[in-house]
């Protein structure tokens, strides 16, 4: 029996992210992942107006008539959510967690693929792999993965993106569309990335909070490495420091996006403490206008 605080906070969740998967994503989502392809449905004789190409020579040349081959989209998807864990998803500095926004994030998208009949699974990793939901459907399933996005507590703490992405591609046979949701401060995964692209539509979800790349002025501040514990005394009073401290974030933003650019990997960017629906959407349309 789950404690009632913990059933309202995981009904909390479902309403907000179930109504905007409903109102907000549903026909995005629908329109950007297609199915996995075409299932021989029937032939029939050839009307007027049908597709040449579709035409089955084989039983046209026995019937002495024109017979075509219809099919129809395979629409079952697998969604899987390869989520990060680590111990730098306890930060958060606009009164919201990264973790925090990863469930909602997460919760979203699950609820938008179930709505689509779609399956669903949940792979929760750090420096290792800590959890792994298999692919099912159904609102109790989402309820599973909400529960597990909320309340997991990792051994790990810290990141392994690489060794994450090799276990989804060993454990995951058929094609799916792969979130990755992350604030993506590991390096040494491209290559495991790329196979992952081949094998999956894999779409990078960064999670950002403003204090990583902009540190305010207040004089004398402790920062800590929630994934080492290191602990470091700084003066923020300091331009120059400040600036440096900018200049290091911006550097491997912009490494992790032209790596990305490498791989043609369309990624998503979302910061903490802000709305995460028009990020999506914008991503949800420019897939649709590609097709």
């Amino acid at each position: 029996m789950l404690p009632q605080e913990l059933l309202k906070k995981i009904r909390r969740v479902q309403i907000r992210t179930s109504h905007m998967a409903d109102d907000v994503f549903a026909g995005h989502y629908h329109s950007t992942f297609k199915g996995q392809g075409m299932e021989f449905e029937e032939v029939r004789e050839y009307l007027p107006g049908d597709d040449v190409r579709s035409i089955d020579w084989n039983v046209t040349a026995r019937q002495g008539k024109p017979f075509i081959k219809r099919f129809r989209e395979e629409r079952e998807l697998t969604v899987m959510l390869l989520v990060d864990v680590s111990a730098s998803q306890a930060f958060g500095t606009h009164e919201q967690l990264k973790r925090e926004l990863v469930t909602e994030v997460g919760a979203t998208l699950a609820f938008s693929a179930i709505t689509n009949n779609d399956k669903v699974g949940l792979i929760l990793f750090t420096d290792r792999i800590e959890e792994h939901v298999k692919p099912a459907k159904g609102t109790r399933h989402v309820l599973h993965v909400i529960l597990e996005l909320l309340t997991y507590q990792p051994a790990g703490r810290g990141t392994d993106i690489a060794a994450a992405l090799e276990h989804l591609n060993h454990v995951l046979r058929r094609r799916a569309v792969v979130f990755v949701i992350s604030d993506f401060q590991d390096d040494g995964y491209e290559r495991p990335l790329r196979v992952a692209k081949r094998r999956h539509n894999v779409i990078p979800i960064v999670i950002r909070d403003p204090r990583e790349a902009i540190l305010p002025r207040v004089r004398f501040a402790e920062l800590l490495d929630n994934e080492t514990g290191q602990r470091l005394m700084v003066d923020t009073s300091s331009a120059a420091f400040r600036d440096a401290y900018h200049r290091q974030a911006s550097r491997r933003d912009e490494a992790r996006r032209a790596m990305f650019l490498r791989l043609d990997a369309e990624s998503i960017e979302l910061t903490t403490g802000e709305s995460f629906v028009e990020p999506l959407t914008k991503f949800f349309r420019a897939r649709e206008r590609k097709g």
